[in-house]
């Protein structure tokens, strides 16, 4: 029997809100198979119970997502893992039930998809961002989906292109989270309030209004894009990046 406390993403609902918690700290959340599926798992179990208004995501730790598992990166199939990932964005963006990121901590790379996707992004005084892809001879492709769909142009490239960290207050201004809040746990709490008072079918069907334009985008670039962060991670300079990379952790 799995010890419960070993499960990547745990599950809990409570006054109409399921929570999804990141809970993976040997690699600080990132997007491993068993994560991604956890996650994956989450949201359908939320969804098929109408006790469940909302969706929350947030971390057990300080970090809420890593980015890519470049452990698994450096091995096969990185194209399907890609799809994957291209995959999950596209299933919070779908969601019949509103989506809500809590970040207090670092969120790195293909975790910044994750919050792009998210209906509502509420960030702390820690959190902090870096779409950092450029930096191992990568490039931001399959989360391109979302961030250039909620960030400006403007910001948008100087983030890809710069590997930059980049603050809450900063996340804000450039469209990337809903809100940089000085109490976090407060400022959720004041969405996931207004969020319950919504009806199902309303916020179902705002959802599918709001998100219609991102959605298509999705379906329509998301095979292309994963094949493009496929081929890069097989390259022998993002190989030799990435080992360089997990080497200098390990040091």
């Amino acid at each position: 029997m799995t010890d419960a406390s070993a499960e990547p993403v745990h599950y809990d609902v409570a006054d109409q809100v399921a929570t999804l918690t990141l809970d993976q700290p040997h690699n600080r959340n990132a997007l491993s198979k068993a994560l991604v599926r956890g996650l994956f798992d989450g949201l359908t179990r939320a969804e098929e119970d109408d006790e469940v208004k909302v969706v929350l995501l947030r971390s057990a730790d300080r970090v809420f997502c890593s980015g890519a598992d470049l452990s698994e990166a450096t091995g096969e199939g990185m194209v399907e893992g890609a799809k994957q990932i291209v995959e999950l964005q596209r299933r919070v963006v779908a969601s019949p039930k509103p989506v809500v990121v809590r970040l207090d901590g670092p969120v790195r790379a293909g975790g910044i998809g994750i919050v792009a996707a998210a209906d509502v992004a509420v960030a702390g005084p820690d959190a902090s961002f870096a779409l950092t892809e450029v930096r191992l001879g990568l490039a931001a492709a399959v989360i391109s989906l979302t961030v250039f769909h909620r960030m400006t142009s403007r910001a948008g490239s100087r983030a890809i292109l710069t590997g930059e960290t980049f603050d809450a207050r900063q996340a804000a201004e450039w469209g990337l989270v809903t809100e940089a809040a000085d109490d976090v746990d407060a400022a959720v709490g004041r969405v996931l309030d207004d969020l319950r008072k919504g009806h199902p079918q309303g916020l179902r069907e705002s959802k599918r209004v709001v998100n219609g334009v991102l959605l298509q985008r999705i379906e329509d670039h998301g095979t292309e894009m994963a094949e493009l962060s496929g081929r890069l991670f097989g390259s022998d300079a993002a190989r030799e990046a990435m080992l360089a990379f997990l080497s200098r952790k390990k040091g």
